[in-house]
Parts: structure tokens; C-alpha cells; sequence
């Protein structure tokens, strides 16, 4: 059968690509994705650092300099989108052309090059936009949004899915350098008088800051990098408020290239760096926050979010992507499915008690459990790991990233530790480690016995029974007893002190 090469089979169906430029103060930035998507796939990523905002705060207009390099970036964008077979293009700029005399017929011509119409972001606006790219990506988000950008900083407030009061001001990375004459300290007293008399960010203290924007996200890169820290995606990146500030105070203080591990952050973005640590001081000192979350979401993915219907927006954006994975890479994405209820019951007869975000935890872990099945069988676990732990999922953390991953990991290799990196290990607690190793020992069992096939494994179920684990098959599956089945449920079963046995049903 002669199949088309133009696009890959392993493309989810949707009505075609979608795209977002972001024209910041900073950089213009294209992303496009797959398609419209509770979890959206990025297709292609690119920005140009164009600076329009240079100048803007003393001036009042965009240099033709930086008007340039944006346009030039934003002909090369529109070309790319034609190429890539973009459906739909979303354009939004914010504070630097807001701000300018001569924004408006800046944008004129980006309409003309992208024959399109640009929307203008009030200051609301980005709040607004940047507080549902964190619902998007935060499964149940409680705290502040804070949206960095070159020319001003979006703070808005944010519980599950309703979004709170809001305000913008003037501290945006370009323009507090500019407005310090380069003066770090004069920074720190400039964002003080800012946020002067805004009271209202008390509603934030002992919940979650969650941090949006290149700068801030920079910072969290270096500390990773300071630190030592075992996973390198920047998404949902925690650190505890006292360490963070602390870390802020360092950064505002020092010499930004004699610092340890500054090489992972870009050259372009290194002379902001101090100016971002010094309105996350500052923030986190009138809101007192209980940690600093990191979110590789907002304006743009609030922009995409805001594009789906009701009934999408409600839908977990983990188990979203966990079903999409399945139907990419699993053999049987039913088969996938059915482990979930199957789990659940061996959970529950090995009285392995669960929280609702455990659960949800486990589901997508049964939904990834067979996306490495296409290597070499040595090293489906360590490919499996590697592609969880890295993996563009939204809508979980650090550790139950790690729960993910060790499950999988454990499905395949067994439950052995020897080849994890003990950094990798410490990433989830050992509630969860040890709840990960039992799905992994339950999910080798099943899949001794469906082989991935689906409409096997409902057939069949575990009991304890006088201390013993009975594996119990219908007649019609009796065969399958084996050797190898009953030495992997032997071995779950002696996780809980158990006996096992196969028993085939008269």
C-alpha cells in the first residue's frame, strides 16, 4: 500500500496547524503548533531578539532600527507559516508598541506583511491572557501570575480556573534598565516605589508565585544549573520563597559573568538578568509567597486556550497528552486504557491507598506504559524515562514527572534502582517512589499476559487470599500460566509479603 510521505502517519488529526506571534518588547516570537489542543504540540519554535522596546520609555516610539529587525523577522515568520501549512494565525503585541507614538503604524505594516489583523494588549489584557496561559499548563493553579516581559509586568491572581484582580506596571526588563541609567540599585528602589501601596498582592502570601516570562526563566535555568538539579525542563521548576529570594539577592549583587554556570543562560539575555532578579525580589517580599513555580506557559498558550470550546478547557491537559501518547506510540491504545481500571483494582487489593492526584498520576502512567515498545528491548526502560522525564507534558510537577517516569521505567527493567541517577530518584518522595515500583511490577504482570493485546486483561484479576496473591485467568486463558508469569507475580507479591499464585477458574 503506497502511503504519502508529506506528513507522518505519527500527526494527530485536527483541522490543521495553529499559530501565535508575540511581538514583545524583547523578542518576536513565532510558535506553531500541531493543531488546537487541550495539550498543544509545538510544530516550530523561533524568536528574534529585536528590542523594540529600547528606548520606548524616553523616547515615546520604536526605533527604526529595532522596526526593522522586527519586520524582517516577521516576513521570514509569515513565509513559514505559508510553508508549514498554518490554518489559523493569532498576532498580539504588547507593551513596547502600546507604549509608542508610532506603534500604530508599526502595526500597519506587520498587517500588511502577515495580512492579518494585530491585536493590541492592554496592560488587562496581558495579565488576563498570561493567568490562563498558567491555567492552561497549572492543573488547578492557586496563587499569583507574575508575566515579566521587557516593557512592563503583569500580576493577576488565580484560582483554578477563575482569574482574579489584575494590574500592570512599568517594570518590564528593557525598560527598568533604561530607567536606572544601568544603576542595579537604583533598579531595586525604582520597583519598590512601583509596587508602593499595592496592598492587594497580600492575597498571595503562603500560595504559589507562578513565574511567566524569558527573564525569569533564565534565573530558574541558572539556579538548575547552581544547584545541580537532575532535570532540566524549566516547567513547573520549584523553589522554596526564602531560597529564591535569597538567590535574587545574590544575582542583583554580583558580577553577571564571573557567576558560576552563567554560560547556560544566552549571551542577549545576560545584562537583564540582574534587573528580572530585582523585581522577583521585590515581588516576593510584598507577596510572600510560598514558593516560586516556574511556567514555560502564558500569553501565547492563554491565547490558544481562550480558542477552545468549553467543554475542552475543563478537559486535565496530563491525561490529555497521556491519551495522545497512547495513540501515537502505544501498540494498543486500548489496551492502554484497560490497564487503568486494571491497576486500580490491584491497588486495591494489595490495599495500596491512593490520593486523587495519585490516581490521576497512575492513570497517565498506564497511558505511557508501552510508548517504548519500538527499542531494542534492553533499553525500552531507559528510552521510556528519558522520554517522560523530558517531555513536554503540562499539568505536572517535578515529582510526579519523576512518578511517571519511574513507573515506566519500572515496567520495563524491573524494580531496580542501580542504573537511576540517585538526583533522578530524589526528585519524588518515597511515598511516591514506592508506588511507582508497584505499577511497574503490576504493569509487568499484565503485559505478560495480554502480550498488548486488547480485551484480554479485564478477563482476569488479582485476590488476595490467606496470604497469598492469586493471579486468577478464566479457563478460556488458562494456557498463559507459565513460568515467567508466575515469577513476576511472585515478585510483586513479595513487595507486600505475600505468596503468589496462579489459579485458573473451573
Amino acid at each position: 500500500m503506497m502511503v504519502s510521505d508529506d506528513a507522518a502517519p505519527g500527526r494527530l488529526p485536527g483541522e490543521g496547524a495553529v499559530a501565535v506571534i508575540d511581538i514583545g518588547s524583547n523578542s518576536i516570537r513565532l510558535v506553531v503548533y500541531e493543531r488546537l489542543s487541550r495539550a498543544p504540540t509545538v510544530l516550530f519554535n523561533e524568536k528574534v531578539l529585536a528590542g523594540l522596546g529600547r528606548g520606548v520609555g524616553t523616547t515615546n516610539r520604536l526605533s527604526d532600527e529595532a522596526a526593522d529587525v522586527a519586520l524582517r523577522a516577521l516576513m521570514r515568520f509569515r513565509q513559514l507559516c505559508d510553508q508549514i501549512g498554518v490554518v489559523k494565525l493569532l498576532i498580539v503585541a504588547t507593551a513596547a508598541v502600546r507604549d509608542a507614538e508610532n506603534g500604530r503604524e508599526f502595526l500597519n505594516r506587520v498587517e500588511d506583511i502577515c495580512g492579518t489583523t494585530v491585536k493590541m494588549l492592554t496592560g488587562k489584557d496581558e495579565a488576563y491572557q498570561s493567568a490562563l496561559g498558567v491555567i492552561a499548563g497549572m492543573w488547578k493553579p492557586d496563587g499569583i501570575v507574575g508575566d515579566l516581559g521587557g516593557g512592563s509586568l503583569e500580576l493577576v491572581s488565580v484560582t483554578g480556573r477563575e482569574i482574579g484582580k489584575g494590574l500592570t506596571y512599568p517594570l518590564g526588563g528593557i525598560r527598568l534598565q533604561e530607567a536606572a541609567g544601568g544603576s542595579i540599585k537604583k533598579a531595586v528602589a525604582l520597583v519598590g516605589e512601583a509596587l508602593e501601596g499595592a496592598d492587594w498582592l497580600s492575597i498571595g502570601t503562603g500560595r504559589a508565585f507562578y513565574a511567566v516570562g524569558g527573564t525569569w526563566r533564565s534565573l530558574a535555568r541558572l539556579h538548575m544549573a547552581q544547584t545541580g538539579y537532575p532535570l532540566h525542563v524549566i516547567d513547573h521548576y520549584s523553589i522554596e520563597a526564602d531560597e529564591a529570594l535569597e538567590f535574587c539577592k545574590v544575582i542583583t549583587h554580583s558580577d553577571i559573568g564571573a557567576l558560576d554556570c552563567i554560560e547556560v543562560v544566552s549571551k542577549q539575555r545576560r545584562p537583564l538578568l540582574p534587573y528580572g532578579a530585582a523585581v522577583l525580589e521585590q515581588v516576593i517580599r510584598r507577596v510572600r509567597p510560598s514558593r516560586i513555580v516556574m511556567s514555560a506557559l502564558g500569553v501565547r498558550e492563554g491565547l490558544l486556550y481562550d480558542q477552545l470550546p468549553e467543554e475542552e478547557k475543563i478537559l486535565d491537559p496530563l491525561l490529555t497528552a497521556g491519551h495522545e501518547f497512547a495513540l501515537l506510540r502505544a501498540r494498543s491504545p486500548r489496551h492502554a486504557r484497560e490497564l487503568v481500571t486494571w491497576t486500580e483494582n490491584a491497588f486495591s487489593v494489595l490495599e495500596v491507598e491512593e490520593t486523587d492526584e495519585e490516581k490521576r498520576l497512575r492513570t497517565t502512567a498506564c497511558l505511557l506504559a508501552d510508548i517504548g515498545w519500538r527499542a531494542h528491548p534492553e533499553y525500552r526502560g531507559e528510552q521510556s524515562l528519558s522520554i517522560i522525564s523530558n517531555a513536554a507534558f503540562t499539568g505536572v510537577d517535578h515529582p510526579g514527572r519523576a512518578y511517571l517516569a519511574l513507573a515506566v521505567y519500572y515496567r520495563h527493567a524491573g524494580p531496580f534502582d542501580e542504573a537511576l541517577s540517585p538526583g533522578f530518584r530524589e526528585l519524588a518522595s518515597l511515598r511516591l517512589k514506592e508506588r511507582a515500583r508497584t505499577l511497574g511490577a503490576s504493569l509487568r504482570v499484565a503485559y505478560l499476559i495480554t502480550g498488548s493485546a486488547p480485551g484480554i486483561i479485564g478477563r482476569t484479576g488479582l485476590a488476595v487470599v490467606d496470604g497469598t496473591l492469586e493471579l486468577r485467568l478464566p479457563p478460556e486463558l488458562g494456557a498463559l500460566d507459565g513460568e515467567r508469569l508466575a515469577k513476576r507475580l511472585s515478585r510483586l507479591a513479595k513487595m507486600f509479603g505475600l505468596n503468589a499464585a496462579i489459579r485458573v477458574l473451573s
